[in-house]
């Protein structure tokens, strides 16, 4: 057993005391370039690379443009994954055409996509973890592409329904992306970025129906899934020629195999010192898909935000069915009805900038008060308390201002803006509290805000167009949206009390008070004590570090036994 030390050194009589302890046998000269992280890292005859020996080489310290150039091709990846959620719908006329089935039955596709996507981004995150990245999701926009062709050649009914089922479980969706805001920036440094990945998450589901719209009016109902198909193409050739892998294991991996191939011989990965068995245990990949379902329904903080979310965003797939309803009162073509989806994509962008201020007024929070609970977490929340309301706000103002002429339509696309900046606000702010409220279980928090996001929204888009046509007689428009407002209100208001009382709610939560726990015992390292890292697998093994530096961390990871039993011990599982 390697003997515990407090501090890296070089000192060749206290290396000497290390070997002997742990039967190594270097000769003298050899002891003087060994450090004692190296002694107590080795594995046999392997030395283990951890974090701080190639700290430069990792993702962290990628230059800024880099960064960004695979953040916007990611950006271009997720609106892929999100314009195939939404551009369906445009071609439901044709598909009940051609195939005989009722328009509620052609809007099952639409359903079981967006269900299906809520339990696939949960089922390929824990393989993004241990595979990488860019491998996961190359094959799940592989599949995903496969699975266009069915549909877009369908003979029958059966077989849209089963290329929609297929399709949505391959998608990896924001479980991965937002990992790799994770792989890329620190905590402190990320809010930008996950900003910006948010916006292309919900911009492509408003980009679908502004197509669709002209592929409605011009084209036949099969070209909707051909576009699909030629777009979700050339991001996976623009993922494959423009973003390298992220995940940090990996990279380490592949930078200990360079450095073997120059001579290096004794260096391994993290990755490369386990068996098959140790890397792709069962129990652990069935232990974590179950976590975010678990905390959805046991965690008042993420079943609360994560409903607010969820209802916030399916929203925006019952707008996709009512905008025709409301909008054929002026007499609005396919392509008029597709491009006021415009009115919610400017709610956005709107948003979006608007956080960059609070972004900055948050950061400085934090710096000024780095021992204040309330700076540290519900800050985060803070411009939500300002934004939140705006979703029933717009969603009453929509709701009388969408009973036709003799009221011009620019009202209730104003006000569908607004709701645009309620939705982005509420998934980026709940995203962001998440992250930082649970730490290393913030991969399954935020699994469960996703999972509430695509599943809502895919068991809604059924019932949407019934309950805005059979709701209120004649006011029926009106009064559906109506009702929509009042369950609003209720769900805002929770934003409020958990502003005012996350402290109190995290302490009656068993996942955030053992959390808090470990960090008051000093078990828990602070250099990266939350994610992004949506649904991971362990949350990334680095995020999770044991001891109070990075150097110990080094002494308290498993290099020469397992590090499966490193998981069975962390917190993170």
């Amino acid at each position: 057993m390697a003997v515990k030390i407090d501090s890296v050194s070089n000192n060749p009589d206290q290396i000497a005391q290390i070997q002997a302890a742990n039967g190594n046998t270097l000769p003298l000269s050899d002891q003087e370039k060994t450090t004692l992280d190296q002694l107590e890292f080795s594995a046999g005859d392997r030395i283990v690379l951890t974090e701080d020996d190639c700290y430069e080489e990792l993702g962290f310290c990628f230059p800024s443009w880099k960064k960004w150039t695979i953040l916007t091709i990611i950006f271009l990846v997720q609106v892929s994954m999100n314009f195939n959620t939404s551009l369906y719908s445009n071609a439901l006329g044709g598909i009940s055409e051609e195939f005989g089935v009722s328009m509620q039955a052609a809007r099952c596709g639409a359903m079981i996509y967006l269900v299906t996507y809520a339990f696939g981004c949960e089922l390929w995150a824990p393989w993004s973890e241990e595979l990488g990245r860019k491998p996961i999701l190359q094959l799940s926009m592989l599949l995903v592409n496969i699975w266009q062709l069915p549909v877009a050649l369908a003979p029958n009914f059966a077989t849209v329904m089963i290329g929609r089922a297929f399709g949505g479980i391959s998608l990896a969706g924001g479980s991965v992306t937002l990992g790799m805001v994770a792989d890329l920036w620190e905590p402190e440094d990320q809010q930008y970025a996950v900003a910006f990945v948010v916006f292309s998450s919900v911009g492509g589901s408003v980009l679908g129906p502004v197509v669709g719209g002209f592929v409605e009016q011009y084209l036949h109902w099969r070209w909707a899934m051909w576009i699909q198909l030629i777009f979700g193409g050339f991001t996976q050739l623009m993922h494959l020629a423009f973003v390298p892998e992220t995940r940090t294991s990996i990279i380490m991996d592949n930078i200990a195999k360079k450095r073997r191939k120059n001579g290096d011989t004794k260096v391994y990965g993290p990755n490369e010192v386990l068996s098959f068995k140790e890397r792709f245990s069962m129990r652990e990949i069935l232990i974590t898909w179950i976590r975010p379902f678990r905390m959805f329904v046991t965690e008042p903080i993420v079943l609360t935000l994560s409903l607010l979310s969820g209802f916030s965003d399916a929203l925006i797939f019952m707008f996709i069915q009512s905008f025709s309803l409301v909008y054929a009162q002026w007499d609005f073509s396919p392509v008029a009805i597709g491009l006021s989806f415009c009115a919610i994509l400017v709610g956005y962008v709107a948003a979006w900038f608007s956080f960059f201020p609070a972004i900055r007024r948050n950061e400085a929070q934090r710096h000024s008060k780095p021992d204040d609970e309330h700076a540290q977490y519900e800050s985060r929340l803070w411009w939500l308390l300002y934004t939140a309301p705006c979703l029933p706000i717009g969603l009453i103002g929509f709701a009388w201002t969408s009973s036709g002429p003799p009221l011009h339509w620019i009202g209730s696309m104003v006000f569908a803006a607004i709701v645009g900046i309620a939705n982005y606000a509420i998934y980026m702010a709940t995203i962001d509290y998440m992250i930082c409220a649970y730490g290393p279980y913030s991969a399954s928090a935020t699994g469960g805000n996703g999972f509430a996001r695509d599943f809502l929204a895919g068991v809604l888009t059924v019932p949407a167009t019934p309950f805005f046509t059979n709701i209120g007689g004649e006011r029926h428009l009106e009064y559906a949206s109506t009702i929509l407002f009042c369950i609003s209100v209720v769900l805002v208001v929770s934003v409020y009390v958990i502003y005012w009382y996350g402290p109190t709610l995290r302490k009656r939560s068993p996942f955030a008070q053992q959390l808090s726990n470990a960090r008051a015992e000093g078990a828990l390292n602070s250099r990266r004590p939350s994610t992004a890292n949506i649904g991971s697998r362990n949350v990334s093994r680095r995020n999770s570090l044991v001891g109070g530096s990075r150097a110990a961390s080094r002494r308290n990871s498993l290099v020469g036994g397992s590090r499966a039993a490193s998981r069975r011990n962390s917190l993170t599982r």
